[in-house]
């Protein structure tokens, strides 16, 4: 008999988180010959293969694979390992995650009930590194000054949501909307879940669905990722310009506004003053967050770690967003 679920996962160069998501799925209470994994991996230069390797032998009653993504995107990893899995259900997962023991049993049971047409959870996010930088990043990355209104970041309730992470669906919502878009490097699973939504399907988040999420470690990985995010984004709303958030508009809308400012300072002595009190604003919530928050969990380095955290996520998908926008449209304009 073929497997229930197959749990697909993109990965490359994840030699630090994935014996942790291995280990997670091999405690699921799901049967094991009920699951199978498939692996898309990127051509990891690291010891991933080796990790992968060395749990294959010692777990060898749970069927995990591997497929070649010689593209090295997330989404042709995710289209290969759909192509290559033979479950009735796929659930996506990612190689900084951890799901709880129920997550796969919990993902079916919502699917079987119906109360989606794609169906995820909520993350827990943990440092990616045992220092105060991922300390601080992990707290940002959970701050709604940090994620907006994202609510599988927060404290959510169930219901139809724009998008989940990584989500869990039947072989059939493939066939009916189409595979991940292999255009966009970032944000497939929201066109994804754009494209849910228009078909007349329910992106459905489920509060019990739960997992760890390891946040980025270095201010510099940081930088790179919410680069990433912004600058495909843009790629993303080019097509569906209905889908922008106010939380999605106001990091380029506020890197915009601080390089105008900044061009007019050189002649204007009022915008100058504008913008040292935007600066002074924007600077003092944050530390006061961060104070906040610093209360709360007991660590003295958010006061100012949460600042650094969130200035770096806000100014990259801001920057990246405005740049990809500027590309586009001069390529339009030369092509």
């Amino acid at each position: 008999m073929p497997p229930k679920v197959s749990i697909i996962i993109p990965c490359y160069n994840e030699e630090a988180t994935i014996r942790h998501l291995l280990d997670s799925i091999l405690a699921q209470t799901t049967p094991r010959e009920q699951m199978e994994v498939v692996i898309a991996d990127g051509l990891s230069a690291d010891s991933t293969r080796m990790m992968i390797a060395a749990f294959q032998q010692e777990h060898p009653d749970l069927s995990v694979r591997i497929v070649e993504n010689s593209v090295r995107t997330i989404p042709s990893g995710l289209n290969l390992a759909i192509k290559s899995a033979s479950g009735e259900m796929i659930i996506r997962l990612d190689a900084h995650s951890a799901p709880i023991p129920e997550y796969v049993a919990r993902c079916v049971d919502a699917l079987e009930s119906g109360k989606g047409a794609n169906v995820g959870g909520v993350w827990e996010i943990k440092p990616g590194a045992q220092t105060w930088v991922a300390e601080s990043i992990a707290a940002a990355a959970a701050h709604p000054l940090g994620v907006g209104d994202a609510m599988y970041r927060l404290n959510a309730k169930a219901g139809a949501v724009d998008t989940v992470p990584f989500g869990s669906f039947r072989r059939s919502l493939i066939e009916k909307i189409g595979a991940f878009d292999e255009t966009l490097l970032t944000n497939e699973d929201y066109e994804f879940n754009t494209r849910v939504r228009q078909s007349g399907g329910v992106v459905w988040l489920e509060p019990s669905i739960r997992s760890v999420y390891f946040a980025r470690s270095t201010f510099g990985a940081l930088a790179r990722q919410y680069w990433r995010y912004g600058f495909w984004k843009w790629r993303m709303l080019a097509c569906y310009p209905s889908t922008l958030r106010w939380r999605q508009a106001l990091p380029p809308l506020f890197v915009a506004v601080l390089i105008g400012l900044g061009m007019l300072s050189a002649w204007f002595v009022l915008a100058r003053i504008i913008i040292a009190v935007q600066i002074t604003l924007y600077l003092a919530t944050l530390i006061f967050a961060g104070l906040i928050s610093a209360v709360k969990k007991q660590k003295s380095i958010l006061i100012f770690g949460l600042p650094l955290a969130i200035v770096t996520m806000h100014i990259s998908w801001g920057s990246g967003f405005l740049w990809s926008m500027a590309t586009h449209w001069f390529t339009k304009q030369n092509g």
